[in-house]
């Protein structure tokens, strides 16, 4: 929090002098008017041949098929929140007709890494078009699970946002506009609220009596009797061989965001602690589990999203993420079971739930059916927080007539808090990012120093590019990439918004250490340093090393011809970029940044032989991708002759004659006359090693020769002025000696 408070002010100086933009925020409202003249109304549904006019009340468009209505077209994202793994909304486009059912859905546009594990494209689209035929109305009157989800196994966080924008949003069309007779749903009763002064009993069995805690218990003989009334043969096969009685999940839960309950729950101490997490508007749920299966699982610790547990209510669904998750310590209540997880979930105040209102959380269960296929099945368990805990709403409270006059502050106001909730739950990962770059400032600021001995700088720069490959790569996902520049670039000359750049605090730091580095060192404190895919390539080269894997010099002329391969590289992106962010995105691809780093190799198979083609060719040759291919760092060789300062030392014999450190220099930035190329050094300093090298810099052995012969010859004068104490009376004889 301390160091939050520390950056926040900057973030929000920055975010002050660029003001939110109105019509981006209308852009963003109306996702069908970007994407409907991009679409043929026969992909959506067969035969039909034009959009009509997007209505002024809600963004829908009349479907025509010879110029006759038959329903309706929407985008999901338009609706309801669609965002997936990657941080933005999956663009669904669904067709319905008056009668309320699905015609048609089409995958507009998504950013989803869903060939994590080799799933095509493809495959989602297909799974996408079974939504046709689906019967809203029959949707309505079972709370949205009339249908049976089909998951596709390492794409299951992916296929639920677009199941729930499916469904929720087509809810809310069909009830807008009365489609199947659906009426629009009936404005909540908000006469009531929490009542922050009511109190739990002490007793766990008391709270599972009076609603205060809820349970769904579930037993293997349950479980195996749900999976084989699927009618799949293959779940047969691979039925729990537990006895029937065995607990198979023991899952509670409680509204702890309501004092009295967290109180009862989590202890006064512990409760305070929840209650400080918790914003304005913000509520929370324990839940608690224990038996053979785990209702979080393992996936969020890849995604950052609970796979396993979702919260509805009404039109309302929360996924609960990394960010908004803690674990909680040992129940309270002396007589509550012994639970193997303990955790806390927090709700978003913008999510639009309602403590007070019936919710469910539903819980995903699968099988495996063989090596890389899984089948699933939901159960539910209710929660209604009790009428004690409840009270009627002052007639006062109620907001005035004008209150949604201030909706556009309002919203402002929930973006701010959003990227700020983002920058607090990542304050573990900025302290991290922050130390590695106050390291690296006293580093340079003192390479002298530093680089004084060979075997300190060696370990120091091993360990330091350790950190960069784990922490900051692997762990952190903190590589930057050249479509960064292209969305900066693409941002500036349209609707410039501090707001995507904030939600990624990471990022948004490194982007500014790098600009300030640009004026003092150049690029290389970021390619040198700061890189995770260049770690990776100097650590898997100094394995090789001590393999004995032979270095290949390439010959100067060619090694010069070779460095504008990555300047073409480029500007070629630019200048796709201008045309089209998505395409450049796609071409982007030539970073293998995306593979090596975000998904550490889980991916399909072409991806992770280009990366690990160029991992082997750095084998020979020592960082072969920044060398002659990466894109990212030609961007930022650019501006890099602009910096204020010279810091590396260098000798009048450096080049003429002493060639030592342009043999040794790693990515061959040093030319044979002894001048150090700015737009390829990668200020390893290991120049600076051999600076001050006492075996290897001719320079420093001359100097190191010259004052031993100097301090041999005052060793030898004062040795025969030790063997003739008599000449100290006869200036003569001491000039004589």
């Amino acid at each position: 929090m301390a160091l939050l408070r520390l950056i926040a002010p900057l973030a929000l100086a920055l975010l002050a002098a660029f003001p939110p933009n109105p019509a981006l925020a209308q852009a963003a409202q109306t996702v069908l008017s970007q994407y409907i003249s991009k679409l043929d109304p026969g992909d959506i549904v067969e035969g039909s041949d034009a959009f009509g006019a997007i209505r002024d009340d809600i963004p829908v468009a009349p479907l025509l098929k010879q110029g006759a209505e038959i329903g309706y077209v929407f985008i999901t994202s338009d609706f309801v929140g669609t965002t997936g793994y990657s941080g933005k909304p999956i663009h669904t486009m669904v067709a319905v007709d008056h009668d309320a059912r699905v015609l048609g859905v089409e995958l507009v546009k998504h950013s989803e890494p869903i060939v994590l594990i080799g799933i095509p494209d493809s495959k989602i689209k297909t799974m996408v078009h079974g939504y046709r035929g689906i019967d809203l109305v029959a949707e309505a009157q079972a709370r949205g699970s009339a249908h049976d989800l089909d998951i596709i196994s390492g794409a299951t966080v992916t296929v639920m946002v677009i199941d729930d924008g499916i469904i929720r949003a087509g809810l809310k069309v069909a009830r807008a506009l009365g489609l199947g007779g659906l009426e629009a749903a009936a404005t909540a009763d908000h006469s009531a609220e929490v009542n922050p002064e009511a109190t739990a009993p002490e007793s766990w069995v008391e709270m599972e009596g009076d609603g205060t805690v809820r349970r769904l218990s579930l037993d293997v003989g349950q479980i195996n009797a749900a999976f084989a009334a699927m009618g799949d043969p293959r779940t047969e096969k691979n039925a729990l061989k537990e006895p029937p009685d065995t607990t198979f999940i023991d899952m509670q839960a409680a509204l702890v965001s309501v004092p009295g309950i967290g109180e009862a729950v989590l202890g006064e101490v512990e409760n305070r602690r929840l209650q400080a997490w918790l914003e304005p508007g913000e509520s929370a749920v324990a839940i608690l589990g224990r038996g053979l299966y785990s209702f979080k699982g393992s996936g969020y610790v890849r995604g950052g999203i609970f796979d396993r547990i979702v919260l509805i209510q009404d039109d309302v669904t929360v996924r609960f993420r990394d960010r908004g998750h803690r674990r909680m310590g040992q129940v309270a209540a002396s007589d509550a079971p012994e639970f193997v997880e303990r955790d806390l979930f927090k709700i978003p105040a913008d999510s639009g739930f309602d403590p007070t209102l019936p919710f469910r959380i539903q819980l995903l269960v699968h099988r495996e059916v063989a090596a890389i296929e899984k089948v699933f099945i939901t159960f539910e368990l209710g929660y209604q927080l009790p009428p004690q805990y409840q009270r009627k709403t002052a007639p006062e409270a109620v907001a005035p007539a004008t209150a949604p006059l201030a909706g556009d502050l309002a919203e402002q106001d929930a973006q701010s808090a959003l990227w700020k909730r983002i920058w607090e739950d990542k304050t573990a990962e900025i302290a991290g990012v922050m130390a590695m770059l106050a390291i690296l400032t006293l580093v340079f600021f003192f390479q002298h120093f530093f680089t004084r001995s060979e075997r300190f700088y060696f370990w120091f720069r091993m360990s330091f590019l350790t950190v960069t490959l784990v922490f900051l790569g692997w762990y952190a996902n903190a590589q930057l990439s050249v479509v960064n520049l292209m969305a900066l670039f693409g941002a500036l000359v349209t609707d410039f918004s501090w707001q995507a750049f904030l939600l990624d605090p990471l990022t948004f730091i490194l982007w500014f250490a790098v600009a300030t580095a640009l004026l003092f060192w150049g690029r290389g404190a970021y390619c040198g340093w700061l890189c995770p895919f260049g770690a990776l390539q100097e650590l898997t080269n100094r394995i090789g090393r001590a393999l004995h894997i032979p270095q290949i010099q390439l010959p100067w002329g060619l090694h010069e011809r070779l460095w504008p391969i990555k300047y073409m590289i480029f500007l070629g992106l630019f200048g796709v970029s201008l045309y089209s962010i998505e395409q450049a995105e796609h071409l982007a691809e030539v970073e293998p940044f995306k593979t090596a780093i975000i998904l550490k190799f889980m991916r399909a198979w072409p991806f992770v032989a280009y990366a690990a083609a160029l991992l082997i060719a750095g084998l020979f040759v020592e960082r072969f991708f920044c060398r002659y291919l990466c894109p990212l760092g030609a961007a930022l060789a650019i501006p890099a002759r602009l910096r204020m300062f010279d810091w590396l030392k260098r000798y009048h014999e450096c080049g003429n004659p002493c060639q030592t450190c342009a043999h040794e220099c790693p990515v061959d930035a040093i030319h044979p006359t002894g001048e150090i190329n700015p737009n390829e050094c990668i200020n390893c300093l290991h120049c600076q090693v051999l600076y001050q090298s006492e075996a290897k810099c001719p320079v420093v052995i001359k100097k190191m020769k010259r004052r031993a012969k100097a301090s041999s010859a005052a060793a030898a004068l004062d040795a025969r002025i030790a063997n003739h104490p008599n000449v100290i009376n006869s200036g003569k004889e001491i000039q004589d000696v």
